[in-house]
């Protein structure tokens, strides 16, 4: 009969929903494209002025036609947004509902929720990673799906949990897929995360992976000849102690690599014993 889906052809449709719901679509628009430009309401082209006696097409008038509470129009707009919100945020709690209402990346379209942080604000130690995964973006919490399973077992060995530790990530929104996030969408992001630890004030900054290590300290070499060295990190209000390790999903790929974040977690345990907080 027709218009009836054959196993074969049904298998495929539920597949490709899958793929949908992973890449973060969650809105059917319809079958056909809509030109936005010419929907009601939209500013109609002015009447062309007339040609000056020189005969030279005078420059069109520059007009900003974004609506009033719309995201930046450039990257770099996007970017000096998020630096003059953060810097204006007196408190963790006033930087959420910053970040909650902040539209310069354009993840938070696409990802459920805010990933802000989790644990103890108040910890001696913060650990940082890149971005939120599926589990996450569900739960609106950092490090909950495996690789976040796998960290908590790590801070229980050296004698931590999330009561006495601070996770958070660069990017508080989940990328579609699961990607990594764009050079451009952690450079919007980096002025909350900076002014996040800034905030907390930890004694201590771990850097999970490479991509959280370059974008906070600046290291252009890989993760492997950076983790387990000390760096300076300047919180804006003092320098703190600073080091990489892998990122947790990183260990659950290479589980042969979990020896030498075993040193790196033995040495922050180290510098926390030996460096209490008043």
């Amino acid at each position: 009969m027709r218009g009836m889906m054959t196993p074969d052809r049904a298998d495929a449709a539920r597949a490709l929903l899958a793929f949908y719901a992973e890449a973060g679509v969650d809105l059917a628009v319809g079958e056909a494209a809509v030109d936005r430009l010419a929907v009601a309401g939209a500013v109609s082209a002015p009447t062309p002025a007339p040609l000056p006696r020189n005969g030279l097409k005078p420059e069109p008038a520059r007009r900003d036609l974004s609506p009033p509470g719309a995201p930046p129009a450039t990257p770099d707009a996007a970017i000096m947004a998020a630096r003059d919100a953060a810097k204006n945020a007196p408190s963790l709690e006033a930087l959420r509902g910053i970040l909650e209402k902040f539209e310069g990346c354009a993840l938070r379209a696409t990802a459920k929720q805010l990933v802000f942080a989790d644990g103890n604000p108040q910890a001696a130690v913060m650990f940082v990673g890149e971005a939120p995964g599926r589990e996450e973006d569900l739960e609106g919490l950092p490090f909950v799906g495996r690789s976040g399973k796998l960290l908590d077992r790590m801070l229980a060995a050296i004698g931590l949990t999330r009561t006495n530790a601070y996770v958070a990530n660069i990017v508080p929104w989940r990328p579609p897929g699961n990607r990594t996030p764009t050079p451009q969408e952690s450079q919007i992001c980096l002025p909350f995360i900076r002014r996040q630890i800034e905030l907390a004030n930890p004694d201590i900054l771990v850097c999970l992976g490479g991509p959280a290590t370059a974008t906070l300290l600046g290291v252009k070499e890989g993760i492997k000849r950076t983790r387990g060295r000390w760096f300076g990190y300047d919180t804006g209000t003092r320098e703190i102690r600073a080091i990489a390790t892998f990122h947790p999903a990183y260990l659950l790929r290479s589980p042969l690599e979990k020896r030498l974040a075993w040193r790196d977690f033995l040495a922050i345990k180290k510098a926390l014993d030996g460096a209490p907080r008043a």
